[in-house]
């Protein structure tokens, strides 16, 4: 019987190869972080395979997937001050991308004076997961770049892309009329 290219047993010992086969802890910095972003992706996807998704958010969100994969990539690359890695398909304009897309969800959107729950329809609530799940992203990011080199466009997009999906969520409910239900201290 041929063996299957799926599995290797490589890593049945707790490690892993990164991009340039460096073998490292399954439980490091490097890991955790593109392990979360490619996390994060598999949220985005389920966004992007609602039915609901106004057609422009979900084009926006496929666009989205590819530059999660790229920052995977790069998070997955060894990176050292006297050799950092390249982080390939991410730029500024991704960034700037970003921020347009919150605009104009922020403008259809109600001002808001309190804190929004994550709820709402189920797709907002999805969306609330991804939100908390970049977030995470990011925090593992964090903590990676306390060890090693890591580009600060990284964080920057990250960051924005949880503010995105915040107002994402937000923009979800008000076009399905489902009223937001805010955050009662007592």
């Amino acid at each position: 019987m041929k063996k299957s290219a799926l599995y290797t047993t490589t890593g049945d010992a707790g490690t892993t190869s990164l991009v340039g086969g460096q073998r490292v802890s399954k439980a490091s910095a490097r890991l955790e972080s593109y392990g979360t972003v490619d996390e994060l992706n598999s949220h985005v996807g389920l966004i992007v395979a609602s039915a609901e998704l106004p057609t422009d958010e979900r084009q926006f969100l496929l666009r989205v997937q590819s530059k999660l994969f790229n920052l995977g990539a790069y998070l997955a690359t060894e990176s050292k001050p006297e050799a950092p890695a390249t982080l390939y398909g991410l730029n500024d304009d991704d960034v700037a991308a970003i921020e347009q897309r919150i605009d104009a969800l922020d403008e259809a959107c109600p001002r808001v004076h309190a804190f929004v729950l994550p709820t709402g329809t189920a797709l907002a609530a999805h969306v609330h997961i991804a939100r908390t799940v970049a977030r995470r992203a990011e925090r593992c990011i964090v903590a990676l770049a306390a060890e090693a080199p890591v580009e600060p466009l990284a964080l920057r997009y990250i960051n924005r892309l949880s503010d995105y999906l915040f107002i994402l969520a937000r923009f979800v409910n008000i076009d399905a009329q489902c009223d937001e239900i805010f955050w009662q201290k007592d």
